[in-house]
């Protein structure tokens, strides 16, 4: 059994390995797998096969980490939920701790309110104390009450009431606070008792003794007291502040850490599914790189819009910003307003509460008074403070503003002051120097004169500076002013309408207290839900949803009623009908008596019979009455008991939310019993199991002992020591156990003991949360009635406003479009004046900008005038609004059937759009494989050209990508398309005008493309005439072999420019088809671009005039005021000149002689002759000037007409040519198209002439042909240069025009910027051209170099070389023919793209307008109003200019007055010189008479200047009058136009109606006739039926008086059942009561027999405990007894058994030992029998089985069965492996299994034959295991005794069985192999084939067929078994080896 068991377990060992083997080698192929896998990603794979593979590969390791990223969601699924029910029982906790906090909380506010009480009460004696006390005028000194104020407002901490903030230290600090307020208390009694005993003494001492100065002190005393109170106030107020800015903050930091949390979780999640999508690849991050490109490129030009928005927004912002903050006081005064009534209704409900709950928590009162009182002050303080606050904040606000005020204002009064102080004093020296003597200081007059115009000039120049600055403080204080009273005025008007506000408030305050307790809980609702909201906004959608479910549950509740009703009513019914059904039998019962009478009058003899039925008949009447009687009280019972059950309903109702309740108390009490009973029943489990353990070990213990008597006596002493020990420790156990149980009881005690309290806090919670349950039953019937008034008016508001929007959005669209008509209109008139007039001269700058002012001013006039008649209509069409609202609703009606028709229409051209959006796909598919055809077969052909060209065509291919882009902006959404076509519904009448203006506008743009075309065609015959000079050039006699050449290329040149010419013309034909294609489209669109592109730009022509236009115009005016000043000095610099010669030739006669007077006079002389030179070239100068003057204003006028036609004239230019650049751009990138062509063309003709130069290779004549080809070059450089000059042309135009137009030069270098561009493109085409020559150049210089070793053969080969001409040109003809044939190829190739191309953008363009348009449109009526905003600042600056230029006026008048003065005193020098000089001045009397009448002519020029100027300044007045007169003329024209159109239109339509109208009138007349023959005829007949009738309901009235004398019976009888009913009511009330008190002893009932269930858990628990006592004790008594008795039986038995078993064995072994060497002996003589019989036979049986279980054995160890067979017939091992040659393994288990099919049959016939069963090979080595132990377990033999005296039966056993065989004591080894230790085996493993021994030992000889088996079989060592050891422990070591 040994060697099978060891057998098994080296097979189980190697079978084990091979599988741990095969593990690590799946593990190892696995991680290989994967590792090849993840390198595959990384390589580029070439076949699709392969592709194919690493995809799959790729899916697979996906779907394994995606399978992993499930199970880790799933896993934090489960997280999240054990967190959420964590939090939920978190939250119960808070609840109920939140509960008891409130209870507390009521107490203390009670408290406080009696504690207020009794301040108020306190303060009021105070106060009658002290008017008693001024009113005695007391002396006595007294104490300010200073600190009352503390009392009021002590420094509170913000702790709310229903938070769980509470903390032990302020509850101390709170314990301070009482203590503190109690000390307040005594203080102000004191006082009290004080101000008492004061009047006392001054009623007793009386009135006599005034002492006014201790009033005086009293009273100033008081007035400090109160400015002390108020500081406090502000400083507790302040201390409130912050402490509420805290609190705020904690709960903001409590928020935003579940909202990180909550942030946290979703983007692990969000990082999971990215984890699932990437797949753990690494392309995916190159994917995701390119996303966030994409991404950021369309954000780009976004950002550029909300820039510009942003500017838009910042001046619009800093308007809004003061109605914000007048928003925010409003809304603080709100909260405010609504923190107050919270407060009164907290207040109410706390007195309510305190007054219910005031018994039940005396005991808690002590220990937390003070903290309500606070929270309750501070609730006050927080309503009053902080509406003062507010009112401090405005007040400062408003004093900050006047400071600033006030402080700009006096700034610019001091600088005023300033500037014309120094001005006055600057002034006032001029006049204060030429006042002095005239003889002594002239000298010094003249420095002076000469400073003081430097200083006048300086002066003047500083003023004008100072004169602009203060016009502009002056503006802005104006503005700033304003703006500040427009503040206030605001600011009190508010503050009025708060205080009327409040004032209201506080009376609904007290009309609205009742409701704000229910509105408070939904108030808190709310909130909850605004925070859930703002958290997830996901689950507004639900809780709409919810709603709408609960809706349509009381829908459904109240149809349940209807329904209960509507059964009743049948009920009611069903009873008149049985009434009906009795009425018809006794009618029938009457018939049947009448019979009956009949037959009695015939029949007399019948009496006893008629007697029966009469009696009968009486007793039918009576029940019927009866049954009246019972009806009718069945219908008022109905009635009643309809009305009770109602009643009983709502009473049922109630009593089963109050069942609920107490059902929810006692479920939770209950619940609480069940955890209780369940946690002692799992300890009573507990202690079981531990006592039935160590019952099962004592068991063991005893087995083990019973086991162990046969064990020596020192086994028994260390087991018996073992048990002590164990002894010990139990008894240890039990005392802890002891220990746990007084603690549980202990724990129960307490338990109950909360139990009760709760139960007691529970029972007072129901009553309270009953009461309110029924307000708020109440409460919420009242709030869904007030929602549902709210939903209606809501709902009629939003019809109100919708139509309102619907109205204004009208208005505008109508006011839009004719701006856009009028604009239209101004543009044709303006084409038409281009067309008609010639450009004008070029004018000088400053009557451009004089032009320029003129216009914008008058410009602006009419806007202004436009706007204000827009405000007034606008005015009137809403008043008209107001009135036709019920209109409006009917034609709103008629326009949504419109609506819905044009959505269907939508959705038709949306479905037309998508098919053509599919077919033109399908088309570009197409193409683009054609196109990616040519590309492939000409990518070998594009690799030999340089890099520059692929850059120029990087634009184009650009182009294209951008309109497969546009492809996806194709589908607009449904809400666009259906306001396109509303909008298209409102505006057909208008489009069709646009229509035919667009058409005209395009007929002029197809005749610019004309002209485009044909300045093209003149370049080209340009370059056909150069081309002609040069050949003309070149005719000389050297170059006459050349002409050949040229030809040729003049030929190709020609070639070109036919394809140019060609292209140019598709171009035009493929513009016209798409222009008539898409014309319909066009024109809508071209219509509002038109409209927008002139909105632009005349809001940037103003915009940039009103930046530039006061900056030129302060520029002009300075100018010219300089220039007028400069003359004025240039007079007055003569006048000194002159006084200056007049002083010295006064000086030279005083002092000189007669002799130096005649000297002296020839000097003078002279310098009079200068002076009067000087004079005349002044009036020249005057009378040019007064002539450029006229000329100027004459000119004006012109040149303003010339001036405005040049604008408009530019502005159509500068939208012309935008317009024609967009086209270029277009026939470029066509151009750019067929240059590729021609490219392609050109490498193939290289490749061609290649062929060519082999061919002829032989041949040297063509060598010279080939090099004159090559070698010209000069033909491109003649092209290139007439390029040059078309790009010199192409600058021409801007050039005149930035001449005549120096305004719009920004403008015009924007678009020559873009000509560059385009230039700098052609010069690349052409050096690209010039580049191919090149490259071909370097081949020809060799060819040269060969060419001169050959000159001597080209003559011999002339004659060759002509021929070989021919075949050129022949092969010309063909490269010619083909190269039509690839340009036409081409042709259509391009035409078909750029159709495909420009069909894109078209579709895409006229969506992304119409769009763009109508932002465009709202863009520029803000801008708009901006501009008119601007404009009115700049009218302010030109008047403040005027004011400057009046100035400058009076100043020059000062100047002229200085100078006249100045004429005077030359005057009187000229007196003084006649007076000195008579006789000898005759000439100088002609030269002063000649000064004097120069002067006169001087000062009449100066009078006429003055003359024209104003002439000229009342002219420009006069002709911006009539500018804008002219203006508002032609608008006034556009506008009676339309207004005659639209008359027109209307009279039409009119017409129409009245046309329709009459059409519906005839034929009504014709139907109303017939109606009335009708109506005659239905008279007739209905007078009959009227008199029919009068008699009938005569008949009816008789009736219906009998039916109403039984009505008065019956209501008689149903007041009488009425009565009756009442009774049953008053019964049924009765038993309502008994059924009340009935459940409130069933509750007491309940009560009791939880305390009785209570107690007998308590009862059962003890007695468990006191049993599991007692069993300890009874297994304490059994262990002693047991040892006691174990070592008694020990004693005694064990040597008596000992010595009887050693020597019974010793008599048994030695018969034994005798009996088996006989049989050993006989043995052997067997065997050597057999050894010679059976030496050359083999067994039968044992090749048989061999046979059959090499086909039961698998495949791949048939060979070792082979081997075997061929070991027994005795065949080699050579031969055998020669014949087994494939593979070679060792034999394995299946051996062990033919043993035991052959020998064991033998010896063993009980074992089955399990190796030849079929199933073996089928099943695992797990299941053969387990079949072996089971077999194995099951033995014949029955199980043996513990005793010695059953060791016997083995020896007979084996003797008995191996008869055949030796023992295995007689066969032991020398080298002890364990076999024969069989007196020490455990006789449970002896087996049945024990006694055959598989090995022969070496030494003795075996069977001569075993021999070989021992070679072939693997050898088992024996496994040696302890003879304590059982099977189990057996088979684990097995399975651990």
């Amino acid at each position: 059994m040994a060697s099978w068991l060891g057998g098994l377990s080296s097979g189980l060992g190697q079978s084990l390995g091979q599988v741990g083997g095969s593990l690590s080698a799946l593990t190892g192929q696995i991680s290989s797998f994967t590792k090849d896998i993840l390198l595959e990603g990384a390589e580029e794979v070439g076949d699709a096969a392969t592709e194919l593979h690493v995809s799959n590969s790729r899916l697979r390791e996906i779907e394994s980490i995606n399978a992993a990223l499930k199970f880790e969601n799933e896993r934090l699924k489960k997280v999240c939920s054990d967190l959420e029910e964590k939090h939920e029982a978190a939250e119960l906790q808070i609840k109920q701790l939140s509960i008891e906090y409130r209870n507390q909380l009521q107490q203390k506010e009670v408290e406080i309110s009696h504690l207020k009480a009794r301040q108020n009460a306190l303060q009021e004696q105070l106060q009658k104390v002290q008017t008693a006390a001024q009113s005695a005028q007391s002396g006595a000194h007294v104490v300010p009450p200073a600190t009352t104020s503390a009392s009021y407002v002590p420094e509170v901490r913000h702790t709310s009431g229903f938070e769980d903030d509470m903390d032990f230290g302020d509850i101390i600090w709170s314990q301070q606070e009482i203590n503190r307020l109690s000390n307040d208390i005594s203080r102000l009694e004191s006082e009290v008792d004080h101000w008492k005993q004061i009047a006392l003494s001054s009623r007793v001492q009386g009135i006599n003794h005034p002492e006014q100065n201790e009033i005086c002190k009293l009273q100033n005393i008081v007035k400090e007291l109160k400015r002390n109170l108020s500081q406090e106030i502000d400083e507790h107020q302040h201390e409130l502040s912050v402490l509420q800015d805290a609190h705020r903050q904690k709960l903001v930091e409590i928020n935003r850490r579940h909202r990180e949390e909550l942030s946290e979780y979703e983007e692990r999640i969000e990082e999971l599914e990215n984890q699932l999508q990437q797949g753990a690849v690494g392309a995916d991050a190159t994917n995701d790189s390119k996303f966030s490109e994409q991404r950021k490129k369309p954000q780009s030009p976004e950002g550029g819009k909300v820039e510009e928005l942003r500017v838009v927004k910042d001046l619009e912002d800093e308007i809004r910003k003061l109605n914000q903050k007048l928003s925010s006081a409003q809304e603080e005064n709100k909260i405010l307003l609504k923190e107050q009534k919270l407060a009164k209704v907290e207040k109410i409900q706390i007195t309510q509460e305190y007054e219910n709950l005031k018994a039940d928590f005396s005991m808690l009162q002590s220990s937390t008074v003070e903290q309500g009182a606070l929270l309750k002050e501070q609730k006050q303080l927080q309503s009053k403070t902080s509406q003062l606050e507010d009112v401090v904040r405005l007040q400062q606000a408003l004093l900050e503003a006047e400071n600033e005020i006030a402080r700009l204002s006096s700034l610019n009064q001091e600088r005023v002051g300033k500037e014309l102080t120094s001005a006055q004093h600057k002034n006032e020296s001029i006049p204060s120097a030429c006042t002095e003597d005239q003889n002594s200081e002239l000298i010094q007059l003249r420095q002076d004169l000469e400073r003081k115009e430097q200083e006048l000039n300086k002066s003047i120049a500083e003023r004008d500076t100072l004169i602009a600055e203060l016009e502009e403080l002056d503006n802005q204080n104006q503005e700033a002013t304003q703006h500040l009273i427009t503040l206030k005025q605001r600011l009190s008007e508010q503050r009025t309408e708060t205080d009327s506000i409040i004032k209201q408030l506080k009376l609904d305050i007290d009309f609205e207290r009742k409701k704000v307790s229910e509105l408070e809980i939904e108030k808190m609702e709310a909130i909850k839900e605004l925070n859930s909201q703002k958290e997830k906004l996901s689950q507004c959608s639900n809780t709409l949803n919810d709603l709408h479910v609960s809706k349509q549950q009381l829908q459904d509740n109240i149809k349940d009623l209807q329904e209960q009703l509507r059964k009743a009513q049948e009920c009611n019914l069903h009873n008149e009908k049985e009434m009906g059904e009795l009425q018809q039998r006794l009618k029938e019962r009457e018939e049947d008596f009448s019979v009956s009478l009949g037959k009695l009058t015939e029949k007399s003899n019948q009496e006893s019979e008629i007697a029966k039925l009469q009696s009968d008949i009486a007793e039918n009447k009576q029940l019927n009455e009866d049954l009246e009687k019972s009806l009718s009280d069945l219908r008022t019972e109905n009635g009643k008991l309809v009305a009770a059950i109602e009643e009983l309903k709502q009473e049922l109702s109630d009593a089963i939310s109050e069942k609920n309740k107490v059902c929810l108390e006692k479920d939770s009490v209950v619940e609480a019993l069940k955890m209780e009973k369940r946690q002692l029943e799992s300890e009573l489990n507990q202690a079981e199991k531990r006592l039935l353990e160590q019952a099962h070990k004592y068991k063991q213990t005893i087995e083990e002992l019973s086991n162990a008597r046969s064990m020596d006596t020192t086994a028994l002493q260390l087991e018996h020591e073992r048990l002590v020990k164990l002894n010990q420790e139990k008894d240890f156990r039990i005392a802890e156990l002891k220990r746990n149980i007084e603690q549980m009881e202990t724990d129960h005690q307490e338990t109950k003991e909360m139990l009760t309290t709760s139960l007691g806090g529970q029972k007072q919670l129901t009553e309270l949360i009953k009461e309110k349950e029924v307000f708020i039953e109440k409460f919420k019937n009242q709030a869904l009635q007030v929602k549902q008034e709210l939903e209606e008016y809501m709902e009629v508001s939003k019809k109100q406003d919708v139509l309102k929007q619907n109205l204004e959005e009208k208005d505008r669209s109508l006011a839009v479009m004719k701006e856009e008509n009028n604009h239209l209109k101004e543009e044709i008139e303006r084409l038409k004046d281009q067309q008609s007039r010639s450009t004008p001269a070029v004018e000088p700058k400053t009557l451009d900008i004089l032009i320029e002012l003129e216009s914008e001013v008058t410009q602006l006039k009419v806007i202004k005038n436009n706007l204000e008649e827009e405000i007034e209509v606008h005015k009137k069409t809403i008043e008209d609004q107001n009135q036709l609202t019920v209109q409006l609703q009917q034609s709103l009606q008629e326009q949504r059937r419109e609506i819905e028709e044009s959505k269907l229409q939508c959705e038709q051209m949306n479905v037309t759009h998508e098919r053509l959006s599919l077919e033109k796909d399908e088309e570009i598919k197409n193409l683009q494989k054609t196109i990616e055809q040519i590309k492939t077969q000409l990518h070998k052909e594009r690799q030999i050209i340089r890099t520059d060209s692929s850059d120029i065509f990087q634009e184009s291919k650009v182009q294209t990508l951008n309109g497969e882009n546009g492809n996806e902006k194709h589908d607009l959404s449904k809400a666009e398309i259906q306001r396109l076509v509303k909008g298209i519904k409102e505006r057909e009448m208008e489009i069709k005008l646009l229509n035919e203006k667009n058409v005209s506008l395009s007929q002029q743009i197809h005749q610019l493309s004309k002209d485009e075309v044909g300045k093209l065609t003149r370049i080209i015959q340009e370059k056909d005439l150069e081309i002609q000079a040069l050949n003309a050039r070149v005719s000389s006699a050297s170059y006459r072999q050349d002409v050949l050449c040229l030809q040729q290329q003049l030929q190709a040149y020609a070639m070109e420019r036919e394809q140019v010419l060609a292209v140019l013309s598709e171009k035009t034909r493929e513009n016209s088809q798409l222009k008539t294609e898409y014309r319909n489209i066009m024109d809508m669109v071209a219509a509002k671009e038109a409209a927008l592109v002139r909105l632009q730009e005349e809001n940037q022509k103003l915009s940039n005039r009103s930046e530039y236009s006061s900056q030129d115009m302060s520029r002009e005016t300075i100018q010219n005021l300089s220039r007028i000043i400069r003359e004025k000095d240039i007079e007055i610099d003569a006048l000194s000149q002159k006084c200056q010669t007049l002083l010295t030739v006064l000086q030279t006669s005083s002092t000189g002689t007669d002799n130096v007077a005649g000297g002296v006079n020839s000097n003078q002389f002279e310098e009079l002759l200068q002076e009067r030179d000087k004079l005349k070239q002044q009036v020249k100068k005057m009378e040019e000037w007064k002539q450029q003057v006229i000329t100027t204003v004459r000119n004006m006028q012109h040149e303003s007409a010339h001036l405005q036609e040049e604008l408009h004239k530019l502005q159509a230019q500068i939208s012309f040519e935008s317009d024609s650049n967009s086209k270029l751009q277009v026939d470029y990138n066509g151009l750019i198209q067929n240059y590729e062509q021609n490219e392609k063309k050109l490498k193939s003709f290289s490749q061609e002439l290649a062929q060519v130069q082999h061919s002829i290779g032989q041949l040297h004549n063509t060598k010279d042909l080939l090099l004159s080809k090559l070698g010209l070059v000069t033909p491109p450089v003649a092209a290139a240069s007439l390029i040059s000059q078309l790009s010199g042309v192409q600058y021409s135009a801007p050039e005149v025009l930035s001449d005549e137009s120096k305004l719009l030069q920004k403008k015009l270098e924007q678009l020559e910027k873009k000509l560059e561009e385009k230039d700098s493109t052609i010069r690349t085409l052409q050096e690209n051209n010039t580049q191919l020559p090149d490259s071909v150049a370097p081949e020809s210089e060799i060819e040269r170099e060969s060419q001169e070793g050959t000159k001597s053969e080209m003559r011999q080969i002339k004659e060759k070389h002509d021929a070989l001409q021919k075949s050129l040109r022949e092969k010309d003809i063909l490269i010619k023919s083909k190269s039509d044939q690839l340009l036409s190829v081409s042709e259509n190739l391009s035409n078909k793209e750029n159709e495909n191309e420009l069909l894109k953008q078209a579709v895409t363009n006229l969506k992304e307008r119409n769009l763009i348009l109508e932002m465009d449109i709202r863009k520029l009526k803000e801008e708009n109003e901006k501009i008119v905003a601007s404009c009115r600042e700049k009218e302010t600056e030109f008047r403040a200019l005027q004011e400057t230029n009046m100035q400058f006026s009076m100043m020059l008048k000062e100047k002229e007055f200085e100078s006249n003065s100045m004429k005077e005193k030359a005057l009187a020098f000229e007196n003084m010189l006649k007076e000195k000089e008579q006789g000898k001045t005759g000439e100088l009397n002609q030269l002063l008479n000649e000064v004097k009448s120069m002067q006169e002519k001087a000062v009449a020029f100066q009078q006429e200047r003055d003359q024209v100027m104003v002439a000229l300044k009342q002219k420009q007045m006069e002709s911006t009058a009539l500018q804008s007169e002219v203006q508002h003329l032609r608008e006034k024209e556009q506008r009676l136009n339309q207004e005659l159109e639209r008359l027109r239109n209307h009279l039409l339509e009119v017409e129409d109606s009245y046309t329709r109208e009459a059409l519906a009138a005839e034929d009504r007349e014709v139907k109303l006739r017939k109606k009335v023959l009708i109506l005659e005829e239905k008279l007739v007949s209905s007078s009959t039926a009227v008199e029919n009738a009068s008699h009938q309901a005569s008949l009816q009235v008789e009736s219906l008086q009998e039916q109403l004398n039984l009505v008065s019976k019956q209501r008689d009888e149903t007041v009488l059942q009425l009565s009756i009913s009442q009774d049953q009511v008053k019964q049924y009330a009765l038993s309502l009561a008994n059924l009340q008190m009935v459940l409130e002893q069933f509750q007491q009932e309940e009560k009791a027999m939880y305390s009785a269930e209570v107690e007998k858990h308590q009862k059962q628990t003890a007695e468990w405990r006191k049993k599991a006592e007692s069993l300890e004790e009874k297994v304490v008594s059994l262990q002693e007894s047991l040892g006691e008795a174990n070592a008694a039986l020990d004693a005694a038995s064990r040597l008596t058994e000992q010595l009887d078993v050693k020597e019974e064995q010793i008599e048994e072994l030695k018969k034994e030992g005798e009996i088996r060497r006989e049989m050993l002996e006989d043995v052997q003589n067997k065997l050597m029998n057999l050894m010679n019989s059976t030496e050359g036979k083999v067994d039968k049986l044992l090749m048989r089985n061999l046979f059959v279980g090499h086909f039961h054995t698998p495949k791949n160890k048939r060979h070792e069965v082979l081997r075997l067979m061929g070991s027994i017939l005795g065949i080699k091992k050579e031969e055998l492996d020669q014949l087994l040659s494939e593979d070679q393994r060792g034999v394995t288990r299946w051996v062990t299994g033919w043993l035991g099919g052959g020998a064991g049959s033998k010896s063993v016939p009980n074992t089955p034959l399990r190796p030849t069963h079929q199933n073996i090979f089928n099943s695992s080595f797990s299941e053969l295991f387990v079949k072996f132990l089971e077999t194995e377990s099951c033995p014949s033999l029955p199980p043996p005794k513990l005793s010695v005296h059953d060791m016997k039966p083995l020896g007979a056993a084996g003797a008995g069985k191996a008869s055949s065989a030796p023992s295995n004591s007689q066969l032991q080894d020398p080298a002890g192999s364990g076999t024969g230790r069989r007196p020490d085996a455990n006789p449970f493993l002896a087996p049945r084939s024990a006694a055959v021994p598989l090995i022969t030992p070496a030494n003795k000889s075996g069977h001569l067929l075993m021999k070989p088996i021992s070679d072939a079989l693997p050898t088992f060592t024996p496994l040696p078994v302890a003879p304590d050891a059982s099977a189990g422990a057996v088979l684990k070591d097995l399975l651990k080896q």
